[in-house]
Order: structure tokens, then sequence, then C-alpha cells
């Protein structure tokens, strides 16, 4: 529910603050006093293409603010959430647009949103009606939509399992679809990993066996250097020549160790290096014996090399192919055989999901039926209450007539077609509304139908005490009647209110003696050089201001009489407002 409007420097208007009443909301003013800004603001609101041209003269930026409630809006709170926008702790968005420099900008909950996002949740929030916003009565899906909805809850969830069904074959065909395509694809992609497998299989790697047979054939290949390098580190540490000549490390390290142990006695520290000397003779020792089991284990082996070379080769193949290591390939293989398992499952899973599709157009079908049964008691029920609407509305002659013709195939909302025909007098053909009816009588019918679903029992139903209000903008729908219609308009105005919150543009005291809250535009001259409206080089400024009490008496003597001081129209007016409150 839209609580107010904020509106600056657009068009001619400067500057106006906008409240709205929960039920029905009247804007009145002369010709020309800017009225249909403020539904120029509103349409901003809700994501309209902005006009550069409609910054007000000599302003150089214009911008519009909404206050929105949208609490129980779980759509809308998902689509703020997702923008990064903030709701207030009341339950309120704040909306915002800005033009200047050419460009336009939109704000939702504080933050720069594209303004298709606005649009997206104004769908939700709010239905303007205007002479030039009849789709939602000329198309057949809007059509079906209020038929639907005029049916009631029952019919709503009926739908919604539809839907869901219809939603699950549709994803269902285009797997089977796309298995069915790629069936060759699946044949080669089986075939090369039977045969990764199969090759990987004969190998029978180990992990890390190519780390380790790469050592393998490094100390092969390096036979004899290493047994010169090892036996010459021997003979340093503890090697002799043939008659005793020339001492080791070994014995060095002895002789050194008992100097100084003989001189202990007279020093403690010369004690504790020889102890010292003593411990790296024992490393010594134990490094020689394992230097010289080195060089008795280390043995020219041709025949070795040659197969750790082989063996060696069939582990590059692998992991040309498969990876860069021998652990790769293994990962590889292991995560074939799963791929494998998946596509042998194909045929499995596509006998599944055709067995699925049968199941759900059996289910289709029986929906469509109960559908088309509730539709079609639903059509004329509708048509009747559209039909008496519009007999009050000076289309006496007038009846709606609403058809449900059964396609040939079904589609996502069912096997129906909805078509809304109207007689716009006796006689007359039945045609398709928008092609042989007036903008005003297309207000009328839309008025109608809009009564029509809000009073519907369906609509009752669904309704709670804490049920979301929806917001009706309606522009010129009193155009083109007068006299006791004009009252049935308004009072009809005041019956959707009473469910929704409707914002009317009206030039008909009639309607406007309904009203909740009667917002009245007026314009002056500021005085401003510039741009101008008029002949005598002042600029028109517009200004939106809420009358009550005596002050809305002399606005509906206004629209009556053309003059607010005029005793016969005050008195007609005060009867106006007098029969509006009996008539509600």
């Amino acid at each position: 529910m839209l609580e107010e409007i904020a509106i600056e420097n657009l068009g001619v208007i400067r500057s106006a603050r906008v409240p709205l009443s929960d039920g029905l909301t009247v804007i009145t003013g002369e010709t020309g006093a800017g009225k249909t800004m403020v539904l120029t603001g509103l349409n901003l609101l809700m994501g309209a293409k902005a006009d550069p041209q409609s910054v007000r003269p000599g302003a150089s930026s214009a911008a519009v603010e909404g206050r929105v409630r949208v609490s129980g809006r779980d759509a809308v709170l998902g689509r703020v959430d997702e923008a990064g926008g903030e709701v207030e702790d009341d339950g309120t968005v704040v909306i915002l647009r800005t033009i200047a420099d050419g460009r336009s900008r939109a704000h939702l909950g504080g933050r720069a949103v594209p303004q298709g996002v606005l649009a997206e949740i104004a769908e939700d929030l709010f239905t303007v009606h205007g002479q030039a916003d009849q789709l939602r009565l000329r198309t057949s899906g809007k059509q079906r939509d209020a038929l639907d909805t005029f049916v009631g809850p029952a019919h709503q969830r009926v739908l919604a399992a539809y839907r869901a069904a219809w939603s699950e074959r549709g994803g269902l065909l285009t797997e089977i679809t796309d298995l069915e395509a790629r069936g060759a694809e699946r044949a080669r992609e089986v075939e090369l990993l039977r045969i990764g497998l199969e090759e990987i299989e004969r190998v029978d790697p180990v992990s890390g066996e190519d780390a380790e047979l790469q050592a393998l054939i490094e100390r092969l290949s390096n036979a004899e250097g290493l047994r010169t390098a090892a036996t010459e580190a021997h003979e340093a540490v503890a090697g002799e020549d043939a008659d005793g000549a020339r001492e080791n490390a070994i014995a060095l390290v002895e002789r050194a160790r008992r100097a100084l142990d003989a001189a202990a006695h007279s020093d403690a520290a010369l004690g504790a290096l020889a102890t010292r000397f003593a411990e790296v003779g024992y490393l010594l020792s134990d490094v020689a014996t394992d230097v010289a089991a080195y060089v008795d284990d280390l043995q020219a082996d041709p025949a070795g090399l040659e197969t750790a070379h082989n063996r060696m080769a069939e582990l590059n193949a692998l992991t040309r192919s498969y990876g860069e290591t021998i652990d790769a390939v293994l990962q590889w293989a292991s995560d074939a055989g799963l791929r494998l398992l998946d596509l042998d499952d194909g045929g499995d899973r596509l006998t599944s999901m055709r067995g699925r599709v049968e199941e759900l157009d059996g289910e289709l079908n029986r929906l469509a039926e109960i559908l088309t049964a509730e539709r079609t008691r639903g059509a004329s029920d509708l048509a009747t209450a559209v039909t008496n609407e519009l007999h009050g509305l000076a289309m006496g002659g007038a009846h709606l007539v609403v058809t449900v013709d059964r396609l040939d195939q079904p589609g996502p909302f069912g096997a129906d077609q909805v078509t809304f025909l109207l007689v716009p007098h006796p006689g007359a053909p039945e045609r398709p509304l928008g092609k042989g009816a007036s903008g005003g009588e297309l207000s009328r019918v839309m008025l109608a139908l809009e009564v029509a679903l809000a009073t519907s029992g369906g609509a009752a139903a669904a309704r709670t005490a804490e049920t979301p209000r929806s917001t009706f903008v309606f522009d010129e729908v009193d155009a083109g009647v007068g006299g006791r219609a004009a009252v049935e308009v308004g009072r009809r105005l005041a019956q959707l209110g009473r469910t929704t919150q409707v914002v009317v543009v009206t030039h008909l005291a009639q309607v406007a003696a309904f009203a909740d809250a009667h917002l009245v535009v007026t314009k002056s001259s500021d005085g401003e050089a510039g741009a101008s409206d008029g002949d005598d080089g002042m600029i028109t400024v517009t200004g939106v201001r809420e009358v009550t009490a005596d002050a809305r008496v002399r606005e509906l003597a206004r629209m009556l009489s053309g003059q607010d001081d005029s005793e016969t129209a005050r008195t007609h007016a005060l009867e106006l407002l007098e029969s509006s409150v009996v008539g509600r």
C-alpha cells in the first residue's frame, strides 16, 4: 500500500507531498493544473521510463519519493533484500526516482537499483488503469487470470498443482531430449573411458611408484660412481695401507683421545674433551660400517636397470594420457569409474523419466478437467456480476460474455482459452474487449470487473485482516459519464476501496464525494524568469493539498459549477457528501 508520494520539480510541480488514504483517494483540480503529474510521479516509482523534459523549467533535477507499506508481501520483501535495500521498522520501504542531466536513477530501500527492479515489485503492488492501460483486459492471459481469481482459492490451489506438474514435465522432457540427442556422444565417451581403464588396469600402477622407480633408475645408472665415492669415504675413515703406515680418521681421533685422557688428571676440562673425542670415534666407526655395507650392497645390475627403464616407460605412457603423476592417473581412474556408472545408468534413467512423464500426463489431464469445469462454472457467474455492475455505470444495455474454449493442446495454465466479449448495446454483436469499445467504456468495464473480483465469494474467502492491500490507480475512469451514472462510479470505487487502496484522478464531483481522502491540485505563477506556460512570462507552479470540511465543500462546488462561492453549488455539494455517506 502506498502511504505517500513526495514530488520535487516534476513538470509544473515545484514541491508537493501527497498523502494517500487506506481506502479511496481522489485527486481533483482545474484542467491543466497538473493532476496527471501526480500519476506521472507514481509511474516513475513503478519503473516507468523517465522523460528528461519532465524536469520543471528552471530546475536542474527532479525527484519522486514514495513510501510503500510492504508488510506481508513476501515476494516484494525478498526482492528488496536481494537488491540490498532496507525495509523500515514500520514495514515500509522508500522508493526514489531522480532525473538529472538527462539521466534517471532509481533507489530501493536506500540502495541504487536498475529501474527494472522497480517495475518487478510494482507488478505485485500496483495496478494502473487508464485510457492507455487496458492490457489487463485485452489479453487472453490476463482475462484468464481474472477468471481464476474470481473462482476462488480452491481453484487457485488446483491451478498451482497443475503448474507444478507442468513445470516438472517440462524439465523431464528437456532432460530426455538432451540424453537422446547425446546418445552417440555418450557411447564414444563410454568407449574412451573403458579403453583408459583397461590400459591402467593392465599396467597396474601403485601410488608413488613413479617417484620410487625414478630414484632406483638414478641409482643403478650411476652405480660405479657411487661405489667409488663410498669406497674413498671408507678409506678415509677406516682404511689403511698394506704395510699399516697410514693412519685413518678413526685412528687419528683415537690418538687424540688417548693424549687428552692421559693428561685429564691434571685438568678436568681435558677429561671432558677426551670424552667428546670418544663420542666422535664411536660415530666414525658407525659411519665406516654403514659405508662398507653400502659398498657391499651396491652391485652393477644391468638387467635390473633395463627392467626399471621398461617399467618407467609403461608408467610414462599412462602419465602422458591420464595425469602428470601416477597418483593423478589413479585419481582419473577412480573418477572414470564413477562416470561410467553414471553413463551406464543412462538407459535406466531414460526409462524412469519416460515413465514419470506418462504419470504426469495423466495427472495434468485430470487437473485440466477440473480447471475447465471450474472456469466454465465461474465464467457465467463472473459475466453476470460484471454485467450487473455495468448497468449502474451508464451501460444499461451492455453485458459481458465470458467464454471458456478447450484448446487442442494443453499449456502451462491448463487446456482453456478464456475470452471476454462485450455487447455494448442490445442487438450489437459480441466483440473482444478493446476492439469494439471506447476508452471510456473500457474503463468502466475494468471498474466493473475489479469490483466484481474484489467482492466475489472467492476473494472474500481468501481475504483476512492481515491480507496486504493492493493499490489500484484509475485515470479518467469516469470519462463520458455524468449524473446518476457518475454517482454509481463513485459508489463502486468506494466499494472497491473497502478492500484495496484506490487512487482516482477525476473531474466529477459525484465521484469525488465518495472519497476517504480528497486531494486538490492547484496552480499559480511563481514569478520566476524562464520558460513559461502562459503569455505573461510567469512559470506555472502546481501544489497539492488535502481538503476537508468546508474546503472540501468549496472544491466540490467548484467542480459542479466552476465557482466555489455559489450557494446553489455549495448546497448541491453538501447533498452529494451526505448522499455518499448513506450510499456506502
